[in-house]
């Protein structure tokens, strides 16, 4: 079991940055690959970023492709999602996921790759 919290979501003006965090609580964070969806109600669980075990791979959704950053920190079980030149399209609850624990040839996953799921923490962006 793999428990994760989000932080860092708020309230932003289009073209402003927020830093969501993902903490969780496994000694071995080192051996899962990490990934943030977002979710606006009425449409299904999008994919937003992924990264890899050691951090070395990353992958992004081309709709937030050169504005947002995902990184991760494996000494304090940490994964990171900097979200910046933000726009109101950007507005949703964001969700940091674990995949299921297998050999992934792509960093791109649909929810129903996910093993674990965050509470989530909103994210709104205003015009």
């Amino acid at each position: 079991q793999v428990l994760l919290v989000e932080s860092g979501g708020g309230l932003v003006q289009a073209g402003g940055s927020l830093r969501l965090s993902c903490a969780a609580s496994t000694r071995t964070f080192n051996i899962y690959i990490m990934a943030w969806f977002r979710q606006v109600p009425g449409k299904e669980r999008e994919f937003v970023a992924g990264i890899s075990e050691s951090g070395g791979s990353t992958n992004y959704a081309d709709s937030v492709k050169g504005r947002f950053t995902i990184s991760r920190d494996n000494p304090k079980n940490t994964a990171y999602l900097r979200m910046n030149s933000l726009k109101p399209e950007d507005t949703a609850v964001y969700y940091c996921a674990v995949p299921r624990l297998r050999f992934w040839d792509k960093l791109y996953f649909t929810a129903r790759d996910i093993d674990y799921w965050g509470q989530g923490t909103q994210v709104t962006v205003s015009s």
